[in-house]
């Protein structure tokens, strides 16, 4: 049986270690991306909302640039929202920055109750070029 081939950034969040996980697995030609959030160095969560998503965007496209890919390289996206309808329209103009001209990967959002302090998380698949 095959090992895990662990995927890290350059500069790691605290969370990883804190929580005992790796950012993202490469396995065959895809990449699977543990669920980012907007977090400081320390771990603690961002308290404005638009920042945390930011930052959760940032973390991603460092964990994607480690591993040789690109949001274009993104073919499944999940979000996790503690408050999706209020959530959602702020979330939108970063998104679309990220991801710019359609196709769009497929993304399916989800409505939660508790993410650990935060208020949005972000997991894709990719396909490692």
């Amino acid at each position: 049986m095959n090992r895990r081939d662990a995927v890290f950034p350059a500069v790691p969040q605290a969370l990883y270690e804190i929580n005992r996980y790796s950012a993202a697995i490469r396995s065959g030609d895809l990449l699977f991306v543990s669920g980012q959030v907007g977090s400081r160095e320390d771990g603690s969560p961002e308290p404005v909302f638009e920042r945390q998503v930011q930052l959760a965007f940032d973390h991603l496209a460092a964990v994607l640039e480690a591993a040789g890919c690109t949001f274009d390289d993104i073919v499944d996206v999940t979000t996790f929202h503690t408050d999706p309808a209020a959530q959602f329209e702020l979330i939108t103009p970063i998104r679309l920055q990220a991801f710019g001209d359609p196709p769009y990967p497929n993304w399916t959002a989800v409505g939660v109750n508790w993410l650990a302090g935060f208020d949005f998380e972000i997991k894709v698949i990719a396909r490692l070029p």
